[in-house]
């Protein structure tokens, strides 16, 4: 379990546990958690589940993939470094701490 950080665009804080083994969207999604929309319910086939993450946990998250980069094209306002696709991060106790920030919207 790993408690994670969501932060909506306007500063609201949601600290939540999320399961081993759910993804950080997962996680959003099951907790009511306004801002990802996750439209492809995690496929890895749109980008409305992009966030940013914060700068001390990019070099600690796994490397993205060539189809989470692809993807990450259509964000909006995506940041070469700290933006993801929270479909693909797997959530495990390494995730403990994870803080993620939402984009002003998704597209």
């Amino acid at each position: 379990m790993a408690k994670i950080t969501y932060i909506e665009h306007g500063g609201t804080e949601h600290v939540v546990d999320v399961a081993n083994g759910m993804t950080v969207m997962e996680g959003a999604r099951d907790n009511g958690i306004p801002g990802i929309e996750a439209d492809c319910g995690g496929a890895c086939a749109c980008s409305t589940c992009h966030v940013y993450v914060a700068e001390d946990w990019v070099d600690r998250l796994p490397a993205k993939e060539e189809m989470e980069e692809d993807m990450l094209d259509f964000a909006y306002e995506p940041n070469p470094t700290r933006s993801r696709l929270t479909c693909q991060l797997k959530v495990s106790d390494a995730l403990d701490g994870l803080v993620v920030q939402m984009p002003e919207k998704q597209i």
